[in-house]
């Protein structure tokens, strides 16, 4: 019988099971693919180490509360080198704004305010209203809000920052930034602020969230793990074990078991059985109570949490090799790519940019470079196709995108030395998430954060972890969310 039993080892799995294992308890974590990260994870081929997701990665700053990477890790006692990221995105939108945003905050503001001087005054007061909601979150300890000991002890520790924080759970970046911004330029701009992350516009992003995101970039900053954005999982994958914790690979999750209501315990696709106190689903919410558990029983709180969000697209992603003449002196890590304000939020409208071979060249050959490319994509598009007519598609979208990047890499084409193509079909296939979903988003603007729920589910001894638990998407948030679950379960169990 394990203390808890934690289904899939992607970053939140991984957290929720480093954190019990480090205070003591039985852990197994069971995870259906060969390596553990999921989204975090990685492939190697022809000499390249391709990140499967972003690389964009907050969460290893040295000071603070919200280094929950850095954190997560220390408590393993594990570590990983990191590389500092002097500018977090280089964008490329209409208009012609090309705007970088440095990790030096007045250097970010004054690139911004040379295109809109006439909004001085409001930029400032935006970037620092996200700063004050940063600097709240940053002098508590995040655990779990589910916990009333935890709350009223942090409380009576800074009441000041509580109540800060508290008064912008309910509002979203939208309503904030249009108090003190008039521009609608500038207004769509912090649209693609905040959807470069949290897939939705301003007015659908949570105010806490983008305080977070838009203020740590320049306060703990982007740091890039040495050997790829996989070293994360595999270096909590060695803490889990030094501290006693199990991990199994290939280990499918098929069924939750439940007796009188209550979780016991998993079945795999083998049949083999696993017992435990506390069931932890880094699944999918769709994918925990619409497979894992009897869809006819699914229970009214997640019923109802399914009217407010829906399944974000997912993604179309190239990972590329190319000769490092392609890319010109300065180029930055990261890069966002938009022509047309109208298909933000289209598929195949923006463009997401990673090189992390800037920062690391040890994951390409000599005289090469990495480059992913990944925009926005819904699996219906890629449904019902033969083989044929499959390779077809993924050959013509990847043209697209070649096209769209020659614009800032002239030459990339016929630089190219590797190209792998993979499609929502793809994401579903080896992430193992609902139609390869990226995560949830809100149908309809909702009060802030008050929507997302947080890690005990209306099943008793089942709890959930990862994007589709509060805080929601980003590898900072899920670590958030890992933090979050372990403790309301180490209360649980009383240890």
């Amino acid at each position: 019988m394990f203390d808890a039993i934690i289904i899939g080892a992607g970053i939140g799995g991984l957290v929720t099971a480093t954190q019990l294992a480090a205070k003591g308890a039985k852990v197994l974590v069971l995870e259906r693919y060969l390596i553990p990260g999921g989204s975090a994870g990685y492939f190697q081929h022809q000499g390249y180490t391709f990140d499967v997701g972003a690389s964009m990665i907050f969460g290893f700053g040295k000071k603070g509360t919200t280094n929950l990477l850095t954190r997560a890790l220390d408590a393993v006692n594990v570590d990983i080198e990191t590389i500092p990221d002097p500018v977090q995105i280089h964008y490329h939108l209409p208009d012609n704004l090309d705007i970088k945003v440095d990790q030096n905050y007045e250097k970010f503001l004054q690139n911004l305010i040379a295109y809109f001087p006439h909004e001085e005054k409001g930029i400032r007061r935006f970037y620092n209203e996200c700063q004050k909601i940063f600097n709240c979150l940053n002098s508590i300890e995040l655990l779990s809000l589910e916990e009333i000991g935890y709350v009223m002890r942090v409380f009576w520790q800074n009441p000041l920052a509580c109540l800060g924080l508290a008064q912008y759970l309910p509002q979203n970046v939208g309503d904030i930034a249009r108090k003190y911004i008039k521009d609608p330029l500038l207004l769509k701009f912090i649209d693609i602020e905040c959807y470069c992350w949290s897939v939705v516009p301003a007015n659908m992003t949570p105010m806490i969230n983008a305080g977070m995101v838009f203020s740590d970039r320049h306060y703990g900053g982007v740091n890039y793990p040495k050997g790829g954005v996989g070293k994360i999982a595999q270096k909590l994958a060695e803490g889990l074990e030094k501290c006693g914790g199990k991990i199994e690979y290939q280990a499918r999750v098929t069924k939750i078991l439940t007796k009188q209501g209550q979780a016991i315990g998993v079945q795999l696709a083998t049949g083999e059985v696993y017992h435990g106190k506390k069931i932890v689903s880094n699944a999918t919410r769709w994918d925990t109570f619409e497979k894992l558990l009897p869809k006819a029983q699914i229970p009214p709180d997640e019923k109802n949490w399914q009217q407010r969000y829906q399944k974000s697209p997912s993604f179309l992603s190239l990972h590329l090799g190319v000769k490092a003449s392609v890319l010109p002196t300065g180029t930055e890590c990261h890069h966002i790519i938009l022509e047309d304000w109208e298909k933000m939020e289209s598929a195949a409208g923006t463009l997401f940019v990673s090189i992390p071979t800037l920062l690391d060249p040890s994951l390409a050959p000599p005289e090469y470079h990495i480059i992913h490319a990944f925009t926005p994509d819904w699996i219906d598009n890629w449904r019902g196709l033969s083989r044929s007519e499959y390779a077809e598609k993924k050959e013509q979208a990847a043209g697209k995108i070649i096209n769209r990047l020659e614009r800032i890499f002239p030459g990339l084409d016929a630089g190219l030395d590797y190209m792998q193509v993979g499609t929502p079909l793809t994401h579903r296939r080896f992430l193992g998430r609902v139609d390869g979903t990226y995560g949830p988003i809100p149908r309809r603007k909702l009060w802030g954060l008050l929507g997302m729920p947080f890690n005990r589910t209306a099943i008793p001894n089942l709890y959930c972890v990862g994007d589709s638990t509060f805080p929601g998407q980003g590898l900072n948030a899920v670590a958030f969310s890992g933090f979050a679950c372990a403790h309301r379960i180490a209360v649980d169990l009383g240890i």
